[in-house]
């Protein structure tokens, strides 16, 4: 008896213990990129121009791989519709060339309500990331009623190529709907990641929210404004405790929103507008160097429909164009950057007025070119 009561301490104990462990508070610092190193040759190619047959093909998402990458995107009639499912394209180096493969369903509102647990009815789909803190995983901006205000993220597993389970974020304890992602994950010393996310009901406002590998959500910060209405933020590192995020302003100010942090995310600044012109669209960014940072954004006031790629080399507080990018006929929006395992950088957005999506490759030594 005396045994069994002390091998049930030690269990009670060791439980305890594991549960302590595993609820430790998140760290509250960045974990900064590598240095980029510039290649000899400048290379800035075109890999996929790709336009819907019919309807919309909008807001690409670059999911990284083992072997190459894929590039994920919202198709239907129109965005918000009861036909829009996620579609995409695989990458790879293929004799040393990168191509991309034929488009096809990958996330369809079938296939994800039956893996959500427990299982739910979803009406459209949205916006796609990467969840980079777990294998084949992303995060999908789902709507199971009403439109883009009633969405919600999924947290999606992936296996074979199509969704395996998933849950909804648990980001507020009213409703838990009008959330949204737009911008990559960011990588945060303890080996956790924050996802940029944002609020699109009443007052709006960006989120920076910490989750662990299981997909629980372990805190939750906010991104907000005053006189404006910031979403969709992108957040680039500048240091281990300290970091930028570029936002849209939903009030349409006609002008990028800027926050800061000192403290590693756990707080920031009211979003403030810049001088840089921007038609309330998003922002797509990364870091290039120490100080420096490569910017995607409709930034012409004479041409808001085009994209121009500018680079900051004072931490985002003045900028040059380096390149404006030919989309052909319609509005180019909705960028976004990743930088690749071997150091090249992917760039895709939606051209052709939502009706498509364009991805293009370059390296380091394109941008110091510039």
């Amino acid at each position: 008896m005396p045994y069994t009561l002390t091998a049930l301490v030690v269990l009670s104990l060791t439980l305890s213990g594991w549960a302590i462990w595993r609820d430790r508070a998140p760290v509250w610092r960045f974990a900064m990129p590598p240095t980029a190193v510039a290649e000899d040759v400048p290379v800035f190619e075109q890999v996929l121009n790709y336009t819907a047959a019919e309807g919309q093909a909008h807001s690409p998402g670059i999911v990284l791989g083992e072997d190459g990458f894929s590039v994920l995107w919202f198709e239907g009639s129109q965005e918000a519709q009861a036909d829009v499912d996620i579609h995409g394209v695989q990458v790879q180096q293929i004799n040393g060339a990168w191509q991309a493969s034929a488009p096809e369903p990958v996330v369809t509102r079938q296939n994800l309500a039956a893996a959500f647990e427990p299982g739910q009815i979803v009406v459209t789909l949205g916006n796609v990331i990467e969840n980079e803190a777990a294998r084949d995983a992303l995060y999908v901006t789902a709507v199971s009623v009403g439109g883009w205000a009633m969405a919600s993220i999924a947290d999606v597993r992936m296996k074979d190529g199509v969704p395996e389970k998933a849950h909804k974020l648990n980001l507020s304890p009213v409703l838990n709907r009008s959330f949204l992602v737009k911008s990559p994950t960011v990588e945060m010393a303890d080996g956790g990641q924050a996802l940029p996310a944002y609020f699109e009901m009443g007052a709006t406002y960006g989120s920076f929210i910490r989750t662990g590998a299981d997909g629980r959500v372990r805190d939750q910060r906010r991104m907000a404004g005053r006189g404006t209405k910031p979403i969709q933020p992108m957040v680039v590192p500048l240091s281990d405790t300290r970091a930028v995020a570029f936002l849209r302003d939903f009030e349409r100010s006609n002008v990028v929103l800027l926050s800061r942090t000192e403290d590693g995310g756990q707080s920031w600044s009211l979003a403030e507008k810049t001088e840089i012109f921007n038609p309330s669209a998003p922002v797509a960014a990364l870091s290039v160097g120490e100080g420096e940072i490569l910017a995607v954004m409709n930034g012409n006031p004479e041409h808001g429909n085009r994209l121009q790629m500018m680079l900051s080399q004072d931490e985002g507080r003045s900028w040059r164009v380096i390149h404006e990018l030919d989309s052909g006929e319609g509005a180019a929006r909705y960028p976004m950057l990743r930088r690749l395992p071997d150091g090249e950088i992917a760039l895709a957005f939606s051209h052709y007025d939502k009706r498509g999506v364009q991805l293009y490759i370059f390296n380091q030594a394109w941008v110091n070119a510039r």
